[in-house]
Order: C-alpha cells, then sequence, then structure tokens
C-alpha cells in the first residue's frame, strides 16, 4: 500500500503514525496537492490528501475511512479503538472535536494564505475561530478528565496530538497554550515518542486534506 500526501497535513499525519502504531507495512510518498498537483491528479484525479493507493491499485481517500479500512482489512483484529462500548463512544467524541479542530485550523489558514486579503470576510472568520476555540475548549476537558483513556496509544490520542501540533505550527496566536495546558503537555509528550518522530509534520505548509 501507498499513502500518498504531505505529513504537514494533519490528516495525513494521522494516518502514517497509526500505520506505525498498528505495525501496517506501507509505503509513504510526500506528494503536494500544490507544488506537484500534476503529479498527484495522476494519482489521484480528485488529489485529496491523504490518499491511499491499496495492493490492487484502487485508491481511497478520507483519513478516517483508510483507517478503517486497513484495520478491517490488514491488521488481523487489531484495533486502536477501545473495545468498551462507553470508552468507545468518549473517544468518539474526542477524535470528532480533533477533526473538527483541524477543519476550522485548515479553513483559517486557507482564507489567509490562500485568498486576497481584500476578499476575506471578517464575520466568516471570527465564527470559523468560535468554533475551533470551542473544538479545542471539549478537547482540552477529554484529555483533563480522562486521562488514562489517553495513556497508550489510540486513534483519540493520536489524532489529538497531531491536530494540536498543526494549530500551534499554524495559528498559535488564535489558539494560545494557556487555553489547553493539559492538551499541550500531552501533545508534546506524544511527539517524543518514536512513532510521532518517525513522521514529522514536514512540508510546504500550506494543508489540505480529510
Amino acid at each position: 500500500m501507498r499513502l500518498i500526501g504531505m505529513l504537514d497535513s494533519p490528516y495525513v499525519r494521522r494516518v502514517a503514525i497509526a500505520f506505525e502504531c498498528l505495525g501496517v507495512a506501507f509505503e509513504h510518498e510526500a506528494v503536494s496537492v500544490f507544488s506537484t498537483f500534476e503529479k498527484f491528479r495522476s494519482i489521484n484525479p480528485v488529489v485529496k490528501a491523504p490518499t491511499l493507493v491499496c495492493d490492487d491499485g484502487e485508491v481511497i481517500m478520507d483519513s478516517s475511512l483508510i483507517l478503517q479500512f486497513v484495520e478491517a482489512a490488514k491488521t488481523n483484529g487489531r484495533s486502536l479503538w477501545p473495545t468498551d462500548a462507553m470508552e468507545l463512544q468518549h473517544d468518539f467524541r474526542a477524535v470528532s472535536l480533533a477533526l473538527a479542530a483541524c477543519e476550522k485550523s485548515v479553513q483559517t489558514v486557507y482564507e489567509r494564505n490562500l485568498r486576497p486579503a481584500t476578499a476575506q470576510y471578517e464575520p466568516w472568520l471570527s465564527r470559523v475561530r468560535g468554533q475551533l476555540l470551542s473544538a479545542y475548549a471539549g478537547l482540552e476537558g477529554e484529555v483533563a478528565n480522562r486521562p488514562r483513556a489517553f495513556a497508550g496509544l489510540s486513534h483519540a490520542g493520536i489524532t489529538a496530538a497531531v491536530a494540536w501540533q498543526f494549530t500551534q505550527s499554524e495559528l498559535a496566536s488564535v489558539v494560545p497554550v494557556a487555553l489547553c495546558p493539559a492538551l499541550s503537555a500531552f501533545s508534546e509528550r506524544m511527539e517524543r515518542l518514536p512513532q510521532f518522530s518517525k513522521y514529522p509534520p514536514a512540508g510546504p505548509g500550506v494543508q489540505v486534506g480529510g
């Protein structure tokens, strides 16, 4: 299998780290949706990162669907999700908050970096900022109030840490560390793990994916 996309996308990085934790064999190809658009389009005409090229050449998109497929087909039953129903519900909430934070961070970066300043719409940016801060307030609560759930490597922990690193790299002034001390400390611990350091958030700096 081949994972296509730049690791400065939190979605691509989320998948790569989860694959590493699951012991799934794959090749990572750092192809940009911007600087190497045509190359990406030759692999996947939709040009969406991350893209997974399966063993038979078929492509799958969306980080959550990629991970769902791989856990179902490639791990012999191993999963980074908890088996208890209530714990699973809580982890789904944490991942949904982290992905919402990623989405609102990406929207803000796009608006600031790709749209001309004269065309930026401040009321929309303000609404997105509010959604971003609400997502991180919820995620801070999850990390602070459920420390045992974030003690090991899980989809919730990986996605939360990757989301926070991305937002801090791009929007630290919008979401200061002081607002999320537990999440910030957790992300720092995770970034020191070999599974994270093997896939550093390297790339051209403008994000895309899902």
